[in-house]
């Protein structure tokens, strides 16, 4: 009897390969799940990885650096940047990774947030798109940057504030970003904000603690003693040097037109701006009359600043900060980059703005002290006129009459009474010697606490001792404070204020002669020095255009002549007008 259960020879070979089959299917899938979990450890890993780098330098650019890197190297991108925002929604820095230096230089100045990086910057979401030309918001491409499809966009929030979004495009596999590159690219995102911002904690913690070592060196050498011109170059090169600037300059007032002159100076052709007069509608000027900072972004080519330092340096970002409170600004601190240079963060900013609040105090407070000094010395000249006066004069003039009287018991000894005469003539010289050092002593401190011409050219000169390195002697005959009107007085004082600057400057003069003559029809002002003398080769220079142009407006003459020995002579004439 046949088994019916008996099966065909191939139905049994067919029914024993197919568990097979099925076996060797779920093989399959099951390598292809572990590669899957093995490629997604992988990434979980070059996340890690990435996240560490990201987090292991507290250097702010390093680090921005690292986080686009690190961005590329996830989702395998060619191309890659990170667009840090400034003010209104612009981009004012951008980092890029994977264009060389060449293609950065043909395309130009980089975004500054239009297109599909402004979409992102209005709606700071994670943004992915397989075609960037094809979205509504694309605006094209400037000449010479390289094609782009495939996009991966998000945003990089610090203490929930957007810094910055992160740009990727083109992956290197020819297909699209799928949804475990938005995964990765929002995980690296938040790991870069928490990055960025103990980046920039301790970036501040370490710029306010120069800020402390700064401040205290500069009050130690104001109190010390030291000359303020000393003081304040090696402020304007500490403050360069903290807030990373190419050049910093310090304008004071000077007159009463609104000028100021740049008192010192550190950095990019310092030499070149030092002791340049800033006219009322410099930026500088502005600052000083209203107390609050400016900030420019390309100050050479700001229309409002005419005049100033960045006439003569091409400048780029720049700010201008009081020095001191709004209601007693002592002048102006530049703090400039040259361009094509980073523009200054709202941290250095504030730091600047700061610290030169603190170098404003410790000048009053040496300001002060060096007018007590003053006040002792005025005493002392005071205490020692008024002995001339009552001690020596008197005791002198009674030598001179007791002289005199014996002259008449020698007349018949005539080299005895031609002797006696030639010395009640040589005590009469030293009294009115003396007395002419008496009428200077209390001249100079007249001088000091009034406010005609004859105190203001005392100051002029004194101020001037500190860029020149010794005291300018003066001589001044007339009546200044009567004969010369006060718009004559302004310029005359304006004019001294740069003929001295210029001896400084150029000069390399160890003596300056200053001059100051009015008679009944003009006044005059003689500066000279016994420095190196003209220089021939130089043809144009601004400052005594302005000298010229300063007596011309006043029907007056301006002159430059040689020294002699060796030197140069300015004089400036202008006819007398009766005083306002």
């Amino acid at each position: 009897m046949v088994d019916e259960r008996a099966q065909d020879p191939r139905q049994a070979e067919t029914s024993g390969r197919s568990p097979q089959l099925r076996l060797d299917a779920l093989l399959d899938d099951l390598q292809a799940q572990v590669a899957q979990v093995r490629a997604a450890r992988d990434r979980v890993h070059t996340l890690l990885d990435a996240v560490l780098v990201v987090g292991s330098d507290l250097d702010v650019e390093v680090v921005l650096r690292r986080i686009v890197e690190s961005a590329v190297a996830l989702v395998d991108a060619q191309y890659g940047a990170l667009g840090v925002l400034g003010e209104e929604g612009t981009i004012k820095q951008f980092l890029t990774v994977g264009m060389d230096d060449e293609a950065v230089a043909r395309i130009g100045h980089y975004p500054r947030g239009e297109g599909i990086l402004g979409l992102l910057i209005r709606n700071p979401e994670l943004l992915r798109l397989a075609n960037l030309a094809e979205h509504p918001a694309s605006a094209g491409f400037p000449p010479g940057h390289p094609p782009m499809t495939s996009f991966l966009g998000a945003p990089v929030r610090v203490r929930d504030q957007v810094f910055g979004n992160l740009y990727l495009t083109n992956k290197r596999s020819g297909a699209e970003f799928d949804t475990d590159d938005e995964v990765v690219l929002r995980t690296l995102a938040a790991a870069a904000g928490v990055a960025i911002d103990n980046a920039r904690l301790y970036d501040d913690a370490r710029r306010k603690q120069r800020w402390l070592a700064a401040s205290n060196d500069l009050t130690r050498s104001l109190l010390s003693g030291a000359e303020p011109a000393a003081v304040l170059a090696s402020f304007t090169a500490t403050v360069r040097e903290m807030a990373g600037a190419d050049l910093v300059t310090l304008a004071v007032p000077v007159g009463d037109r609104g000028e100021l002159v740049v008192e010192a100076a550190s950095g990019t052709r310092a030499e070149e701006v030092h002791g340049l007069v800033l006219p009322a509608t410099a930026l500088a000027a502005k600052v000083f009359t209203s107390g609050e900072t400016i900030t420019c972004d390309a100050v050479s080519a700001d229309p409002r600043a005419e005049g100033g330092s960045a006439s003569i340096v091409e400048l780029g970002a720049a700010f201008f900060v009081p020095l001191g409170t709004r209601e007693h600004v002592r002048g102006v601190l530049q703090v400039a980059n040259v361009p094509g240079s980073l523009p200054f963060t709202d941290a250095v900013v504030d730091m600047v703005t700061g610290f030169g609040n603190q170098a404003a105090l410790a000048l009053d407070v040496a300001e002060h002290r060096r007018d007590t000094e003053r006040m002792l010395v005025l005493n002392d000249r005071d205490r020692i006129a008024r002995d001339l006066h009552d001690l020596v004069i008197q005791r002198l003039f009674a030598g001179a009459l007791s002289l005199q009287s014996t002259l008449g018991r020698v007349s018949d000894r005539p080299q005895v009474s031609e002797r006696i005469q030639r010395v009640v003539d040589d005590l009469d010289d030293t009294i009115k010697i003396i007395r002419s050092t008496i009428y200077a002593l209390r001249e100079h401190e007249q001088a000091r606490h009034g406010s005609g011409l004859r105190a203001q050219l005392v100051t002029a000169t004194e101020r001037a001792t500190e860029s020149l390195g010794f005291a300018p002697a003066l001589r001044m005959t007339g009546l200044l404070d009567t004969a010369v009107s006060a718009e004559q007085a302004e310029q005359l004082l304006a004019v001294l204020g740069e003929a001295l600057s210029n001896a400084a400057r150029h000069a390399n003069a160890t003596g300056v002669d200053v001059g100051v003559e009015v008679t009944d029809t003009f006044v005059k002002l003689r500066v000279a020095d016994n420095g190196r003398g003209t220089d021939p080769q130089v043809t144009r220079r601004s400052g005594l255009a302005n000298l010229r142009r300063r007596a011309e407006d006043m029907g007056g003459t301006f002159t430059l002549s040689s020294n002699q020995p060796s030197g140069t002579v300015v004089e400036w004439v202008v006819p007398l007008s009766s005083p306002a």
